[in-house]
């Protein structure tokens, strides 16, 4: 099993910047790739960035060259850089990973998510 936390979240003016962290336990060893997604009031959850395991990465057009995703070196960490944030990322932030479970099946861990908060 992989558990995940994420924390970093709060209220932040338009134009600012907030860093998410995603701490996560267990079978990490068996993380193929690690993802960021967002659910917004009274919109349904989109996926923001990803990261493989080669290194691969994805952003949504409505982020790019503002946000970026990251990890630690013993991929324990996963960070989201949310710079220039906007009234539109006002939202409710999921950690989430696709890993091998004990059946040597590939399945999807959630964190519980943080709530961002942009607004003047």
């Amino acid at each position: 099993q992989v558990q995940l936390v994420e924390s970093g979240g709060g209220l932040v003016q338009p134009g600012g910047s907030l860093r998410l962290s995603c701490a996560a336990s267990g079978s990490i060893s068996r993380i193929n790739s690690w993802r960021w997604h967002r659910r917004a009031p009274g919109k349904q959850r989109e996926l923001v960035t990803s990261i493989t395991a080669g290194g691969s990465t994805y952003y949504a057009d409505s982020v790019k060259g503002r946000f970026t995703i990251s990890r630690d070196n013993a991929k324990t960490m996963l960070y989201l850089q949310m710079n220039t944030l906007k009234p539109e990322d006002t939202a409710v932030y999921y950690c989430a990973v696709d890993a091998l479970n004990a059946r040597w099946a590939l399945q999807d861990y959630w964190g519980q998510g943080t709530q961002v908060t942009v607004s003047s």
